[in-house]
């Protein structure tokens, strides 16, 4: 049994995620005994890149519109800036994070990834990184950018 045996985590991600903030979290969720849901706004698969280079492609569990918030005790939302960028206009994938943000859920936000969280207006008053080109839009935003 893992300290996580109980947790069910949703990963919100479409093309364009770097790979390594996808793939390694998601690994380490597992192996401590997370149930783990990569979600995106459809179906199929999802492409991963290495900085500006196309890797491997990662299936897609459930769809946004196949799932509710209330099912999960934390997001992890991948970064890559065209993934978070791609994200940010995705009125569902705002819906989400929203919701798990009012419910008081975890939400780990990788790289570019507090961008989403920004347009979803959730960051004021919170500590949160980010890459370092966006730390004026997290303090912009209300947040406490570290």
């Amino acid at each position: 049994m893992g300290e996580l045996d109980h947790l069910r985590v949703a990963v919100l991600a479409t093309d364009g995620f770097e790979e390594s903030e996808l793939t390694e979290p998601v690994a380490a969720l597992r192996d401590a005994g997370a149930r783990v849901d990569i979600i995106a706004p459809k179906a199929g698969a999802i492409q991963a890149f290495r900085h500006f280079d196309k890797t491997a492609t990662v299936p897609v569990d459930r769809t946004l519109a196949e799932v509710k918030p209330e099912n999960y005790g934390a997001l992890l939302l991948p970064g890559g800036a065209l993934n978070a960028d791609t994200r940010r206009a995705v009125p569902q994938a705002l819906s989400f994070i929203q919701r798990m943000s009012a419910m008081g859920k975890p939400i780990a936000a990788i790289c570019h990834a507090p961008g989403e969280l920004i347009s979803a207006g959730v960051v004021r008053d919170r500590l949160l990184t980010s890459y370092h080109t966006i730390q004026d839009d997290v303090r912009n935003a209300g947040g406490f950018w570290v």
